[in-house]
């Protein structure tokens, strides 16, 4: 059990740091206001820039570390069991509501952000004037934070469940050796002896009383 906890800790982890790094690297090779060439009267030509497959890469990452998480602890309305403390099942319960938060605003941040980043030879009119859209500095930073949160809370959600789970098997065995231990024969109860009164022959009686 502690061995699938590390593997599955270690492989969701690893992705969670990966979906980070390319955030961070889209984010680095982003195109900058000054790259964009404005062409009158209505055309912007971007540059080219290795963002968008950083972003796609981010945002596969870290949807196989969600997906990776949530095949290792079961669905979330059957894994719930009466021997798991009701501590730790609040503790798993409000870590997987954070991760698929975290998860849902990240994952679309990044498909958005990284499609918004390559344009072509397009333009925006705002109030009757053109613009060449950028994307905002930051927000593929934001993502990166947002990867490492959804993944941190998934495995505590995991880990929580996990130990809660092995926890009590253990209880529950060491309490079936305890019960293995007691003898189950029939209570031995010593012949008691007999307090009924003995009839003895008058005769009897009254030579013990003169001998």
């Amino acid at each position: 059990m502690e061995r699938k906890v590390l593997l599955v800790s270690c492989v969701v982890g690893f992705l969670g740091l990966l979906s980070a790094a390319t955030s961070f690297g889209a984010e680095a090779t982003r195109i900058k206001l000054s790259q964009v060439e404005f062409v009158t009267p209505n055309q912007c030509i971007y540059p080219r820039s290795p963002a968008l497959p950083l972003g796609l890469t981010a945002a596969l990452a870290l949807m196989v570390s969600q997906i990776v998480i949530n095949f290792a602890t079961g669905c979330i309305c059957c894994t719930k069991a009466p021997q798991i403390p009701d501590s730790s099942w609040k503790v798993a319960l409000i870590s997987f509501v954070l991760s698929w938060f975290t998860f849902v605003i990240a994952f679309l941040l990044l498909l958005t952000t990284a499609a918004l980043n390559e344009r072509r030879g397009e333009e925006s009119i705002y109030f009757g004037n053109y613009y060449c859209y950028i994307v905002k500095p930051g927000v593929f930073a934001g993502c990166a934070i947002l990867s490492v949160a959804s993944v941190a809370f998934g495995i505590v959600y995991y880990i929580t469940l996990a130990e809660g789970k092995d926890g009590n098997n253990n209880s529950c065995g060491s309490m079936y050796q305890n019960h293995g231990g007691i003898a189950m024969g029939q209570p031995q109860i010593p012949n008691q002896i007999s307090q009924e009164p003995v009839f003895v022959h008058e005769d009897t009686y009254f030579r013990r009383q003169f001998t």
